[in-house]
């Protein structure tokens, strides 16, 4: 850190500049209407990974649904799936659930009210801790994201990589020598504020209130802070999927694991496969007459366990194909179309008509492929 830490008159020259820039400048988010904190709760959960502006309707949607602990200890989790459905990383949702159930059950169905009861809720790490019991208990606990993470390395010239989980101590120290003990809530809000809307990470300087308080600034800096190593690329990862129909024209969904990506969600039979096999099969079926190829003459490795596995009468070629990036994977997919008119049903799958698909929640890759099929099916 280049910049010393700042003496009590700096820190508090520092609060009221900061607390008056929000107090007029802050934008009018439904959950900052009051502090219940099960709303400050919902609100910040949702706001991890996604956009404010996605956020806002969500949130209506689900108090509206869910207007209490109690009601989302006792929710079905098809229905509280459906109306977080979009938001993407479902397992925010799930550990919604076991939370309201954790505080139900540990607590009598009252928010905790300590930093070590908040944290010991499903799904709560320090950041969202440090924001409720700030926010809504008037504790001086730090809520550290990326927009304070940002904020705060400008303004002290933090040259630690903020990637590593190591240099996450340097910013809580920071912060806890400098948060308002008498409006820590506030103080929170209004570095996140900072973060989001004016010190953001294509800003070329801070605003004039802020310039004498910034070490980048002062040393025209702004540029070199946050320091941040890049992110390692996303492992490609390479599938083929089954669009499957029976007569009655309904559709094979297979429910994945309990745990791991995607837990729990419904999807297209997906088979994974080695790069090379991959593109021998887009190659091969994408040939103008590979729809009078039969599986027979083919040579045996070159057709896919999924289509040999089940009674299916597979179309001779792809269905075009999607690519989906988690945080960590890029998946590749290859979507094959084939129908059965034997009565069949493997392990964690299920046949459903299209009404049903409605009502299904589905991943956005799962979208996607549907998209994908649809599109290209409807041109036949």
């Amino acid at each position: 850190m280049k910049s010393k830490m700042w003496d009590e008159q700096t820190i508090h020259a520092f609060q009221t500049t900061l607390l008056d820039w929000y107090h007029q400048n802050k934008r009018n988010l439904p959950w900052r209407a009051d502090t219940n904190p099960y709303k400050v709760w919902i609100s910040e959960i949702m706001l991890q990974q996604t956009r404010v502006d996605t956020v806002i309707d969500y949130y209506y949607r689900f108090m509206e649904e869910f207007p209490t602990i109690k009601s989302l200890a006792e929710a079905n989790e098809e229905k509280l799936l459906k109306v977080w459905e979009g938001l993407g990383y479902y397992s925010r949702a799930r550990n919604l659930k076991v939370a309201a159930t954790q505080i139900q059950e540990n607590f009598n169905g009252e928010f905790p009210q300590t930093v070590e009861g908040i944290r010991s809720l499903k799904g709560i790490g320090p950041y969202t801790a440090g924001a409720i019991a700030s926010i809504s208990f008037g504790l001086p606990e730090p809520a550290i994201d990326g927009n304070v993470m940002r904020v705060i390395s400008r303004l002290f010239g933090v040259e630690e990589d903020i990637a590593k989980a190591s240099t996450y101590k340097i910013f809580d120290q920071i912060l806890r020598a400098i948060i308002s003990h008498e409006n820590p809530g506030d103080m929170n809000q209004a570095l996140m504020e900072v973060g989001a809307t004016v010190s953001t990470p294509a800003a070329k300087e801070c605003p004039e209130w802020l310039k004498p308080f910034c070490y980048a600034c002062a040393h025209d800096e702004h540029d070199k802070f946050p320091v941040k190593s890049k992110k390692a690329k996303p492992k490609d990862v390479y599938y083929l999927a089954g669009v499957i129909e029976n007569k009655e024209h309904e559709h094979l969904l297979i429910q994945r694991p309990e745990n791991g990506l995607l837990a729990k969600m419904w999807h297209y039979p997906l088979e994974e496969v080695e790069p090379r096999k991959y593109q021998e099969f887009k190659q091969l079926w994408q040939k103008e007459d590979s729809k009078q190829l039969s599986l027979d003459l083919v040579a045996e490795d070159t057709v896919p366990e999924l289509f040999s596995s089940w009674p299916v009468v597979w179309q001779k070629r792809h269905f075009g194909e999607v690519t989906h990036v988690f945080s960590h994977l890029k998946w590749h997919i290859l979507i094959f179309y084939g129908r059965t008119q034997t009565e069949f049903l493997p392990e964690h799958g299920k046949w459903l008509d299209e009404q049903s698909f409605s009502d299904l929640v589905f991943p956005k890759v799962q979208q996607k492929i549907v998209q994908q099929f649809n599109k290209t099916h409807k041109v036949e």
